[in-house]
């Protein structure tokens, strides 16, 4: 599964933009953040609050410890309670990770995945060579029903055994980390969960579609016609309850 494109309401897309642009290296073209095979569109957050959006981003492998040295030169890391920063997660994750604050209260994570082919590339890092976003949270008030939901739309499976709490539904190229609405997120523990306003295009997977009135966020299924350029657009939720 990956993750095509995504739609980000921000408070300022010069200023957001000037951060992805300046902070992390990365193309910035009007209102879209080239992130490897993504693009985020920046649009204007409106009545959509901002805050406690997770994203996080696949740095190959071999180039974690080079990309964690370029990202500490940029921006302090998070760190959980016992004042940890860097973290290594086995079974079926087979990943290390870090995290850190991006404007508008972003919660950002760089994420290295033993199974995803190495890059081969030495020397310092550069913001290119983050090769997609591979993870978007996503809040719900019932976990389960919604990975059902999910699974029916487009064919997903889980990543690591689920608990009520939280899933991880799509595989190392792209994930949905489903979490309850009032599940604080890793590592700090301190901002709960949103993503109102997010719209996230998929590919690889079955086409459907999917919302949560409640929370306020879309997926789609991504079906590009050959040789044609993809527009990005917003797309209008329908209100809540219908």
């Amino acid at each position: 599964m990956r993750i095509h494109t995504l739609q980000l309401p921000v408070s300022d897309v010069a200023q957001v933009g000037a951060y992805f642009a300046e902070v992390l290296q990365l193309p910035v073209q009007d209102d879209v953040v080239r992130i490897g095979w993504t693009g985020v569109q920046l649009r204007p957050a409106g009545s959509d609050p901002i805050g406690g959006v997770h994203l996080a981003f696949n740095v190959p492998a071999d180039r974690f410890e080079a990309a964690t040295a370029w990202l500490l030169a940029r921006t302090p890391l998070q760190r959980n309670a016992k004042g940890e920063a860097h973290f290594t997660f086995g079974g079926r994750w087979e990943s290390e990770s870090i995290y850190f604050d991006g404007p508008d209260g972003l919660i950002l994570e760089l994420i290295g995945r033993r199974r995803l082919p190495a890059s081969g590339r030495v020397g310092a890092f550069h913001g290119s060579e983050l090769t997609c976003v591979s993870e978007v949270g996503l809040p719900t008030a019932d976990v389960a029903a919604l990975c059902a939901r999910a699974e029916a739309a487009f064919g997903l499976g889980y990543l690591s055994p689920p608990v009520p709490h939280f899933a991880a539904l799509g595989d190392d190229e792209g994930l949905l980390i489903v979490v309850d609405a009032t599940r604080r997120w890793f590592p700090e523990e301190k901002v709960l969960p949103n993503a109102r306003g997010i719209v996230v295009t998929m590919g690889d997977v079955a086409m459907g579609a999917l919302n949560d009135p409640a929370q306020g966020w879309h997926l789609r299924a991504h079906a590009p016609a050959p040789d044609r350029p993809i527009h990005l657009r917003p797309v209008h939720l329908l209100p809540s309850g219908r």
